[in-house]
């Protein structure tokens, strides 16, 4: 009797409020110490976010590109980074928005693999999303907050999804219906191509399952998976009615800018270790079981290839996967999404392989993978640490306070040699610039004629980026661009050759203020691209407001919750070993 009590109490999932307590203990002190603000894209967000903060219903951005509309981005998880810094100030309420986020993907990664796993399998596995590399690698060195900030908003909708195209519920549609728009609110690139390699699989389980009685129909299974799509395609549609109008008439026909995550990772292998070892980490132990048993179980399988294709596209240019199925797409995308969402595939098969492992080796096994997943966090912020996407610890305060004074904001400027500061700086100053961080925003030709990223780093994409720089430097006068400001001094020949001149320095002689003369004050430009008053209304309105509507319809109660039987037939063979046990 003892021992099948003790085999009973094995089998109980760990309580979600253990998880998300998890969740703050590793991560809400990392979060604290800010360590998200020397990553690639976290300062990009919280410039975003500071325009919301002043101009909530006016997208147009005057600050970058000498102009450029903030709809050709999702808002929301900027806007509420915006509303919350109200409290907390910009960057605090960007801490508190990831943290929310990352809390919300552990419930979405539970909910998920119960749709495949048992219990415990899937409370393992949303424990298991606390540790993983690639979400930390995200949050701390890539700083992707949309991709992080709509995965889980797609998990969580996800269960809702299968329950409405296997038993026509009809809150199950409305609930997956506002949670599908309101993720699509927040990024477009996970609803343009992550999307699918969740709801396609989920698709096909609703088809393939017998759980509760006999497989669902085909004309029901039809019917009801035509009727969601059309009601979320048309929801999403109005929503982001204003990016998909400047998606529409300002495609991104730019030169591509080259990124190492499209690297093959065996002839490079140092990005291999980046965008491959760091983000998945111990997963990588667990790659033979997931195909092993993602391929001898039917009902796992969609899961399996879901998995495998977002897995490969995530190898970049190792593999041909990433050109043949993305095309072009492949050219503008950066490959770590597809890492990330190929890791919270992989989740349900680490709450099936740990439940197999905890039944037969008990504490090792509970020591094994506690170190594993712990190795894996650490290893991704410990990366980012070492390497941070902005290791310069400088200030831009002083180069702030020069551009705020003497009618210097009458002009535009560029910086040379700032990195990732130059966000922080256009949030410190009223005047405008020629260059920024956020490609598909930037329509002027000396930028989208080469295939170089912003101007601050031109020396890292070759010639092309040293020819994008010294075309905007010759067109100063068009764009009333008169100051340059350098912290890389490889950047003064170039400036001497085209007629610039050395007028101040600042920060202890480590920035040169560089000026040149004749330069007419800086008009508006871009007016063409400017949305209209009514898109700005629906662009402070409708994305918002469908994450406040998510919120309130998710939280009408089911009249009947399903219970799910712990001897999921063909997912797992948990059952028959604890049959054996206990015999």
């Amino acid at each position: 009797m003892e021992t099948v009590k003790s085999i009973r109490a094995s089998t109980q999932p760990i309580p979600m409020g253990l998880v998300l307590m998890a969740v703050v203990v590793v991560h809400l002190p990392l979060l604290l110490m800010k360590l998200p603000l020397k990553s690639y894209d976290t300062n990009f967000h919280i410039f975003f976010a500071s325009h919301y903060v002043h101009h909530w219903f006016n997208p147009w951005n005057a600050k970058w590109y000498a102009g450029f509309s903030q709809a050709t981005y999702p808002p929301l998880p900027q806007q509420w980074v915006a509303l919350v810094s109200r409290l907390f100030g910009l960057d605090m309420a960007y801490m508190a928005v990831q943290l929310a986020a990352m809390l919300l993907l552990a419930v979405g990664v539970y909910r998920f693999s119960l749709l495949w796993v048992s219990p415990r399998a899937a409370s393992i596995a949303a424990l298991a999303s606390v540790f993983l590399g690639s979400e930390s690698f995200l949050v701390y060195s890539a700083g992707q907050l949309g991709t992080t900030f709509a995965a889980p908003i797609y998990l969580n909708a996800l269960p809702f999804l299968f329950e409405w195209i296997r038993h026509g519920k009809f809150r199950s549609f409305l609930k997956a219906s506002v949670l599908f728009t309101a993720a699509a609110a927040a990024h477009h690139a996970t609803l343009l191509f992550g999307s699918f390699f969740f709801a396609l699989p989920v698709l096909a389980l609703a088809l393939l399952d017998r759980q509760d009685g006999e497989r669902t129909s085909a004309p029901a299974f039809v019917r009801r998976t035509i009727a969601i799509a059309l009601v979320v395609g048309a929801a999403i549609a109005i929503v982001l009615l204003p990016f998909w109008i400047a998606l529409i008439h300002y495609p991104v026909t730019q030169t591509p800018i080259p990124h190492p995550s499209r690297a093959n990772y065996i002839l490079s292998p140092q990005w291999g270790l980046n965008y491959f070892i760091v983000p998945y980490g111990a997963l990588i132990l667990a790659l033979p079981f997931i195909f092993l048993r993602g391929s001898m179980v039917v009902r796992l399988r969609p899961l399996l290839l879901g998995f495998w294709v977002a897995f490969l596209l995530g190898l970049g240019g190792t593999t041909p996967v990433g050109h043949l199925l993305l095309g072009r797409a492949f050219d503008v995308l950066t490959m770590e999404r597809f890492s990330y969402w190929a890791t919270l595939l992989a989740l349900p098969f680490v709450g099936l392989l740990a439940t197999e492992l905890f039944d037969r080796y008990r504490m090792w096994a509970v020591v094994g993978l506690t170190t594993a997943a712990a190795f894996s966090c650490a290893l991704a912020v410990g990366w980012a640490t070492y390497r941070p996407a902005d290791a310069e610890d400088f200030k831009v305060n002083t180069v702030a306070s020069w551009l705020n004074r003497d009618g210097h904001d009458q002009y535009r400027y560029v910086t040379l040699g700032f990195g990732n500061k130059i966000a922080r700086l256009a949030m410190m100053t009223d005047a405008s610039s020629v260059d920024g961080e956020w490609n598909s925003g930037r329509m002027l030709p000396e930028l989208t004629r080469y295939g170089a990223g912003a101007l601050t780093s031109s020396k890292y994409f070759g010639k092309p980026g040293l020819d994008a720089l010294r075309a905007m430097l010759t067109h100063a006068d068009h764009y009333g661009l008169k100051w340059v400001f350098v912290r890389d001094h490889f950047y003064d020949p170039l400036l001497s050759f085209a007629g610039w001149r050395p007028v101040d320095n600042l920060e202890d002689n480590t920035i040169t203020v560089w000026s040149k003369d004749g330069v007419p004050p800086a008009m508006p430009l871009n007016a063409p691209q400017m949305p209209p008053h009514w898109q700005g209304l629906m662009w402070g309105i409708l994305p918002f407001g469908s994450s406040i509507l998510a919120i309130l319809v998710v939280l009408i109660p089911d009249k009947k919750r399903y219970e799910r039987r712990m001897d999921r037939v063909l997912v797992t063979d948990e059952s028959q070993a604890q049959e054996r046990l206990v015999s």
